[in-house]
C-alpha cells in the first residue's frame, strides 16, 4: 500500500524542515512512536501508484518506507505482511 503525504504534515509532525532531515529526527524517538505518527498521517489517505524509478531517495523504518520522488511529492508504503508464505508441513 502507498499513498502520497502532506509534505507539511509530514515536517510539523517530526519537527523537520525537509526531507534528509528526517532520518535524523526519527533515530531520536522511539520507533513505536515514529510508527503511530506514520500511520496517523496515512489514515485518511487514498492509495496511490508510484513508479519507483522516480524516487530521488528512500527513508526505511520498519515496515515504513518513506520515498521522495523528483517533483518533491513524499510517499508512504506499507509493507503488506498478509502476504507471507505459510509452510506446510509435509506428510512422510
Amino acid at each position: 500500500m502507498i499513498t502520497l503525504l502532506n509534505k507539511t504534515s509530514l515536517y510539523n509532525t517530526f519537527g523537520v524542515d525537509d526531507f534528509n532531515s528526517i532520518e535524523g529526527a526519527i533515530d531520536n524517538m522511539a520507533p513505536s512512536m515514529v510508527e503511530y505518527h506514520l500511520s496517523d498521517l496515512s489514515q485518511y489517505c487514498e492509495d496511490i501508484y508510484l513508479n519507483k524509478r522516480d524516487i530521488e531517495k528512500t527513508v526505511s523504518i520498519g515496515d515504513y518506507s518513506l520515498y521522495i520522488d523528483y517533483s518533491d511529492n513524499i510517499y508512504l508504503e506499507l509493507e503488506d505482511n498478509n502476504n507471507t508464505s505459510c509452510e506446510t508441513a509435509t506428510f512422510w
